[in-house]
């Protein structure tokens, strides 16, 4: 799954949350816009905290299991 698939499930998710919430309702491009806004705060967490070795090593493992 690509980074583009993966905001596109995280923010039909977050659509998902918004709608059953009840937030979000002014308009459906407020909550497309929420979900992805959203999506992309998901993305951003999930990249690495780390810096220098630490960090390329980590990255350097998920990507030859991949």
């Amino acid at each position: 799954m690509n980074e583009q698939d993966l905001r596109d499930c995280f923010a039909m998710f977050a659509m998902m949350a918004l709608l059953i919430n009840d937030r979000g309702l002014s308009g459906g491009n407020r909550i497309a816009e929420n979900s992805y806004n959203m999506a992309d705060l998901m993305l951003e967490a999930r990249k690495p905290k780390e810096v220098g070795i630490k960090a390329v090593k980590k990255q350097r493992k998920i990507n030859d299991e991949t």
